[in-house]
C-alpha cells in the first residue's frame, strides 16, 4: 500500500483523511530481523521505537522523538473528530532473528507479508520486518526504501525497511551519503555513526507515520490509493526549516561527534526523523 519513495523534494499535497480506521492506543511491535544485524544496529533500531513514547521517568531532550511522534495524535486524529482519551502508544512486543534468511537473500513483497504473518502481529499492531545491507527486495532502490502494509483479517498492519548501506545509499540514506542525482552536495555526518542504520531510521519513521494514519488504505492519504501521498511521504526530502532540493534543511549539529540531526531519543541519542504534513494547512511540518 504506501511506501517511502526514494528522495525528491517537491511541493507539499493536501491530505484527505478517507473515513477510515486509524492506529490508536496501544499498538504492538513485533520485529523480525531479516539476515545479519549486529547488537548495536539492533539497539539503534529498538532504541528510535522506544523513543516514540518514552515511559514517564525517560525525559527525552527536546526536541525529541516523541515530541515528532505526538503529532500524529495532535494533527491528525484530532482533526479527524476522532474522540478518543487514548493516545497511540508504541510498545515492543516480541522481537524474531533470522539471521540465515529463511526464504533466501532476494524476496517478493510477498514474501514480506509473508514474514510479517509468521510473527502473528496482534490486532491493531504492526509487524516491522527489516532486511539486512546484503537482501534484496523486489523495488528496493529502484522506487522505494520501505513499503507498508495490512491484513484485514488479522486488522494488523506490516511495515517493511531495508539496510541501503551497501545496495542505494546516495538514495535511500540520503543526506548522509552522496546522492545518486542531483546537486552533488557533501554527504552529513550519520548520527551513531551508521550511514546504513540512520536511512532505516528515517525509512521506518516514515512508514510508521503513514501505517499509524492510514493502516488499511482509507484514512489519510491523497492521490490514487494504490500509490497514496502520506503523512510524511508527502513531505520528501524536507528534515528541517529551509530545505530546498539538494538540501533537507538546517539539520542541529552534535558538537561532539559533528553529526547532524533533528530529534533526540533513549539513551542520548541522536535521530533524523522526516517532516510531517499538515492536512488543514498542506505545510510541512518540521521539528527544528
Amino acid at each position: 500500500m504506501g511506501s517511502r519513495k526514494l528522495a525528491s523534494l517537491v511541493q507539499p499535497t493536501p491530505l484527505k483523511y478517507h473515513d477510515g480506521a486509524v492506529l490508536q492506543g496501544d499498538v504492538p511491535i513485533s520485529i523480525v530481523w531479516y539476515g545479519k544485524f549486529t547488537p548495536t544496529q539492533k539497539s539503534i533500531i529498538s532504541d528510535f521505537l522506544l523513543s516514540l513514547t518514552p515511559q514517564p521517568y525517560q525525559k527525552l531532550s527536546s526536541p525529541s522523538v516523541s515530541q515528532w511522534w505526538n503529532t500524529l495524535d495532535e494533527v491528525y486524529l484530532r482533526k479527524a473528530g476522532i474522540k478518543s482519551p487514548m493516545k497511540t502508544q508504541i510498545l515492543l512486543a516480541s522481537q524474531v532473528s533470522d539471521e540465515m534468511c529463511s526464504l533466501g537473500k532476494s524476496l517478493t513483497r510477498d514474501q514480506i507479508s509473508e514474514l510479517a504473518a509468521k510473527v502473528g502481529p496482534k490486532k491493531g499492531g504492526i509487524a516491522l520486518v527489516l532486511t539486512a545491507a546484503d537482501v534484496t527486495v523486489e523495488g528496493f532502490c529502484m522506487s522505494r526504501c520501505g513499503l507498508h502494509g495490512s491484513d484485514r483479517k488479522s486488522g494488523s498492519a506490516y511495515i517493511w525497511v531495508g539496510n541501503p548501506a551497501i545496495q542505494c545509499p546516495g538514495q535511500c540514506a540520503w543526506p548522509f551519503h552522496q546522492p545518486v542525482y542531483g546537486p552533488q552536495t557533501k554527504p552529513l555526518v550519520a548520527p551513531n555513526g551508521d550511514v546504513g542504520i540512520v536511512g532505516m531510521v528515517m525509512n521506518l519513521a516514515s512508514m510508521m507515520a503513514g501505517t499509524v494514519t492510514n493502516p488499511f488504505g482509507d484514512g489519510f492519504y491523497q492521490g490514487p490509493k494504490e500509490a497514496p501521498l502520506e503523512a510524511a511521504t508527502a513531505c520528501p526530502g524536507i528534515y528541517a526549516k529551509g530545505a530546498y532540493p539538494g538540501y533537507p534543511g538546517d539539520l542541529l549539529v552534535d558538537p561532539t561527534t559533528g553529526a547532524s540531526y533533528n530529534a533526540n531519543g533513549a539513551r542520548g541519542r541522536k535521530y533524523v526523523v522526516p517532516a510531517l504534513i499538515d492536512p488543514s494547512t498542506s505545510s510541512c511540518s518540521t521539528l527544528v
